[in-house]
């Protein structure tokens, strides 16, 4: 009886059988996962950081269900993927972000389970997808410091967001430089590179890390829109 329960967590899907119609719908989950939750979290992260954090056993406890059931394994896969990116934002915004050092390290916080997992070919739907998130936080934060923003970033989570128009203005004035442009440009290939040449490969879980990749430079155009309106 408990070999039959954990087999229904365990037992792999052949991602490789499914159609191009899955393998679409699991892009624009990650797409969905990374862009919208980031605007809910934020504001929710910032004002009630524990119920944050406890949304993440809710996340869980939906995504081991969802896993028990073949017809909806790799969506409850990815979802694991989504809670671990989840548990990391809630940490860092809810309490550490004042200090951008601790960035990478907190969002990061699950990469060893992730590791054993692809080692070990289960949930690769979600960490990969945890992967792909991953990577474009990476290459968003080296763009701060390339770029010289990390002062900006403390001034930032220093005031109310009514008075982050002017810092944003500032920060926007180092964006706009020859500097600043070029290593946009730069790491966006980057990012266009890496989010798409995964999508030749017939898995979901390699769509869920380009779904991942690419919603990075969605948020990031988001965000940058929002310092503009401000």
């Amino acid at each position: 009886m408990v070999n039959h329960t954990l087999s229904s967590y365990t037992a792999p899907i052949p991602t490789d059988k499914l159609g191009s119609r899955q393998a679409w719908l699991v892009f624009a989950a990650a797409v969905f996962l990374v862009t919208v939750p980031v605007f809910i979290e934020a504001p929710l992260v910032r004002s009630l950081p524990s119920l944050s954090l406890a949304l993440t056993g809710v996340w869980i406890a939906i995504s081991l269900f969802l896993m028990s059931r073949p017809a909806t394994h790799f969506w409850g896969d990815l979802l694991l993927g989504f809670s671990w990116s989840w548990l990391a934002g809630s940490l860092y915004w809810g309490w550490l972000r004042w200090e951008p050092l601790l960035h990478l390290p907190v969002e990061a916080i699950a990469l060893p389970f992730a590791i054993i997992c692809i080692r070990r070919n289960w949930g690769l739907v979600g960490s990969f997808f945890y992967l792909g998130s991953l990577f474009g936080t990476v290459v968003t934060d080296i763009y701060f410091y390339l770029v010289d923003l990390i002062p900006y970033w403390r001034q930032l989570m220093q005031v109310e967001p009514t008075l982050a128009a002017p810092i944003l203005q500032s920060a926007l004035v180092q964006v706009y430089t020859p500097w600043g442009q070029l290593w946009a440009l730069i790491l966006a290939s980057v990012l266009l590179t890496v989010g798409i040449l995964p999508l030749i490969k017939k898995q979901l879980h390699f769509w869920a890390f380009s779904g991942a990749v690419l919603s990075t430079i969605l948020v990031d155009i988001l965000f940058w829109l929002a310092a503009l309106a401000a």
